[in-house]
């Protein structure tokens, strides 16, 4: 990854319907070398999928959680490649000390997330996990 694609990101992450054009002319590239990054960057997994993501007072019912997870052997980065694959792993970072990453999860309903929380847990190489569901943002 270059700097015009960290700034791609930037941008689609602020905004992930900007169009084509205006996100060629914020880059100053062409729309051509918009859809062809983020084509490479799809097909080589930076980008996981494209959602909709709703306020809290627009969505009651949905669950936020931080999960902290640990990781046996070398299977990090297999980890890593399956937890970006979840949807509702909103984000995902590497952190130091009795834990190896950190996942930020969002879903639809208790029913969703504890289906989310138990395939994260059976997981090839994750031997143990905590998490802290999130009640209000302050």
């Amino acid at each position: 990854m270059d700097t015009t694609d960290r700034k791609l990101l930037a941008l689609l992450r602020k905004d992930g319907r900007s169009s084509l054009s205006a996100l060629a002319a914020e880059l100053n590239v062409s729309r051509g070398t918009v859809q062809n990054r983020i084509d490479r960057l799809t097909r080589d997994g930076v980008i996981s999928g494209f959602t909709v993501r709703v306020t809290e007072a627009d969505d009651p019912h949905a669950v936020r959680a931080i999960t902290m997870i640990e990781i046996t052997g070398q299977k990090t980065l297999a980890a890593v490649k399956a937890l970006r694959g979840i949807p509702e792993v909103r984000a995902l970072h590497t952190t130091n000390g009795a834990w190896d990453l950190v996942a930020e999860l969002h879903a639809e309903n208790l029913v969703e997330f504890e289906r989310v929380l138990r395939g994260i847990r059976a997981m090839d190489g994750v031997s143990k996990s905590e998490t802290s569901l999130l009640l209000t943002t302050l």
